[in-house]
């Protein structure tokens, strides 16, 4: 076997790897020119937000500087009295959303045959929550617990007891009711007698 080069002169592949290099050179040139516009971009960009930053810094302390005047410059009579007013409009709106529909639509969903209702009264507290007082007359006391019972379990009656009990001159018993009444709590449709 010979190992010898026999030729004159030995083939190199020179063409080839200039032009990998060539290639290469051209890469890191395409490289180092996006990463100079890079930061050309991200330092205009930064400056522009530094900018931008001090002089919403700048506003804001302007603001913070009105707020305060306009804090010392407000009554606190008229803060009270805007107070009082606002909480009388919701407690009118609050009044303007009992529906008397509804609740007499439940009343007449679990009244017993033998039973009455001679006259209803809504007081609403404090606290928004409605107080509901109702006269009912009825042949006998268990006409009353049932019309009580199946309040209850429409779920929009709650603490409902009766207040007083008594019989007129014909025997009929007049009790009067009060108890918790929350308009929404549950649909008078699915408590039929």
């Amino acid at each position: 076997m010979i190992r010898t080069n026999l030729s004159t002169r030995p083939f190199y592949n020179e063409r080839a790897v200039h032009l990998w290099l060539g290639v290469l050179a051209l890469a890191v040139v395409a490289a180092t020119a996006f990463n100079a516009s890079r930061i050309l971009r991200y330092s205009r960009s930064d400056t522009r937000l530094a900018t931008q930053a001090s002089q919403d810094e700048a506003r804001a302390a302007t603001l913070r500087q009105q707020a305060t005047r306009l804090r010392a410059s407000v009554d606190p009579k008229q803060l009270d009295f805007a107070s009082a007013e606002a909480r009388q409009a919701n407690d009118l709106i609050d009044r303007r959303t009992f529906s008397w529909t509804e609740l007499f639509n439940r009343l007449e969903a679990t009244l017993p045959d033998d039973a009455h209702i001679a006259a209803v009264q809504p007081k609403i507290d404090k606290n928004g929550a409605i107080l509901l007082t109702i006269k009912v007359t009825a042949k006998s006391v268990e006409d009353v617990s049932r019309f009580m019972e199946r309040l209850e379990k429409t779920g929009a009656f709650a603490r409902l007891y009766s207040v007083e009990d008594r019989f007129d001159d014909q025997g009929l018993l007049q009790s009067v009711l009060e108890g918790n009444y929350v308009p929404g709590a549950a649909k008078a449709a699915g408590t039929a007698p």
